[in-house]
Formats: structure tokens, C-alpha cells, sequence
């Protein structure tokens, strides 16, 4: 998979260009990934491992991150309006900032998770 790839396929998606396809990373191996200001609104990461990744800043409005993993994930100031994240491992991850707003965190695990500002 060519993450670089899939993001700039899912930016067309997002702009209604015919050649843009949703980007589709459920399940994908993104531990430690550099995604700070990454474009993922509308996402499908659905158990995709993002354990210790950055994602500072990081447009995830509306995305799919059922049973994510997440731990000790950078999310500061990351849009999370609207995400699904029922059941993702959230413990240790920095949310300082994070727009939360109509989020579902549902049996999710916000142990020890950074949510001040």
C-alpha cells in the first residue's frame, strides 16, 4: 500500500473528481505513521493499527476508527467531529485540543488519555 497514494486518491474523492476513491485503510499497519494535517475526512480505518502515530492537526471528520487502535497517538487539535470511535484503544493519546464534537466513543478506552483544552 502507498500511503502517499491513497491520501491523494481520497483528496479528489473529497473534491467529487471522478479518478478519487475513498480512502480505504481498514485494518492497515500505520504504527508510528507521520500524518500530522493529514486529509482523512470521511476515512475508513476500522482496526487499523495507529498505535504512536502523528496526527497533529489531522482532518478525521466523520471518519470510520472502530476499534482503532490509537494508543499513545498524537491527536492534538485533530477534527474528530463526528467520528466513529466505538471501541478504540484510545489509552495514552494526547486529545489536547481535539474537536470532539459528535463523536461516538462508545466503549472506547481513554485510560490515562490527555482530553485538557
Amino acid at each position: 500500500m502507498d500511503l502517499k497514494e491513497v491520501l491523494r486518491l481520497h483528496a479528489l474523492w473529497l473534491n467529487d473528481e471522478e479518478s478519487g476513491k475513498r480512502a480505504d485503510l481498514r485494518e492497515a499497519d500505520l504504527e508510528g505513521a507521520d500524518l500530522r494535517e493529514a486529509d482523512l475526512e470521511g476515512a475508513d480505518l476500522r482496526e487499523a493499527d495507529l498505535e504512536g502515530a502523528d496526527l497533529r492537526e489531522a482532518d478525521l471528520e466523520g471518519a470510520d476508527l472502530r476499534e482503532a487502535d490509537l494508543e499513545g497517538a498524537d491527536l492534538r487539535e485533530a477534527d474528530l467531529e463526528g467520528a466513529d470511535l466505538r471501541e478504540a484503544d484510545l489509552e495514552g493519546a494526547d486529545l489536547r485540543e481535539a474537536d470532539l464534537e459528535g463523536a461516538d466513543l462508545r466503549e472506547a478506552d481513554l485510560e490515562g488519555a490527555d482530553l485538557r483544552e
